[in-house]
């Protein structure tokens, strides 16, 4: 499947987040959403992405963006791992049934690993996909470059 791409109509989802809600991306309709895709909850870099996005949660809604943490790991350990890092605002949706389903249709499943790319996609405020960055998975996305980002599509 090919990687999405800035201009491409961002597939829909209902996915369980780590407080058990659920979180479709055509509910936020009216409001950007950065989908921050991280591999594996309870790793270094991972736990740092998340922790950049609860950190800048006022600057991001400031900039009518939902930030969403999403991986593949199952909702109750996405829970325990938020409580962890203390993760208060930032919802984290679980992609785990059907495994990878999520990321598969983003095109950023990597079934040989079984988890997600670690990459940021920027979803406009009617539903169309405006930017994308894979990373490389040891790499910490610079979250000043994603409110860049941001600001300009603010204008």
């Amino acid at each position: 499947m090919r990687i999405i791409a800035a201009g491409d109509t961002a597939p829909d989802f209902s996915l369980t987040d780590n407080r058990q809600d659920t979180i479709k991306l055509s509910d936020y309709r009216g409001k950007r959403v950065l989908l921050s895709w991280h591999p594996l909850a309870w790793t270094r870099v991972c736990a740092e992405q998340m922790k950049n996005l609860e950190e800048n949660f006022a600057e991001l809604t400031g900039l009518n963006t939902v930030p969403l943490g999403i991986s593949v790991d199952p909702y109750p350990s996405k829970n325990a791992w938020a409580k962890e890092l203390k993760i208060a605002n930032v919802r984290l949706p679980s992609d785990f049934w059907p495994h990878g389903k999520v990321a598969g249709e983003y095109g950023l499943f990597r079934a040989e690993e079984g988890f997600s790319e670690r990459a940021n996609v920027v979803v406009d405020e009617t539903g169309k996909v405006v930017w994308v960055k894979i990373y490389p998975v040891p790499e910490l996305p610079d979250i000043q470059e994603v409110l860049a980002v941001l600001k300009k599509y603010n204008k």
